[in-house]
């Protein structure tokens, strides 16, 4: 099955943080598991980074690829098709990285593994 990570639970995954639900770690480790994540969300980590809400062990430069590498995750691009997508979804959620993700979740027909409550109010699947 095929999957799209949210930023945090891809963060959350790769830190070993006890926020992600146990059900959620086995089946992001799942070797018949296809992972992705939008670039939109490397997008959000480097804004993040940038302006000191986020801090990483490593460089970012490094880190990154060496986790989508090691978990065998592919980053989704966003194409004209997502950004299409975005002028008719509703605004039950206002932040742009999220409303994009959501978009390519539906547009990709991928569920979105997210703990992101707002996330249940759009047409797509949901895993936490």
């Amino acid at each position: 099955m095929n999957y799209l990570l949210d930023t945090h639970s891809f963060l959350w995954f790769i830190a070993g943080n006890a926020k992600l639900s146990d059900r959620t770690r086995l089946l992001i480790e799942n070797t018949d598991t296809q992972l992705y994540l939008s670039i939109a969300s490397l997008w959000e980590l480097s804004i993040k980074i940038s302006i000191g809400k986020l801090f990483l062990k490593e460089p970012f430069e490094k880190i990154i690829p060496a986790q989508l590498a090691q978990n065998s995750i592919d980053l989704l691009q966003i194409s004209i098709e997502h950004t299409a997508a975005l002028i008719e979804l509703p605004f039950h959620h206002r932040d742009p990285f999220d409303r994009l993700m959501i978009a390519q979740a539906q547009v990709e027909q991928l569920p979105i593994i997210s703990k992101d409550s707002a996330f249940s109010a759009y047409k797509i699947q949901q895993i936490w």
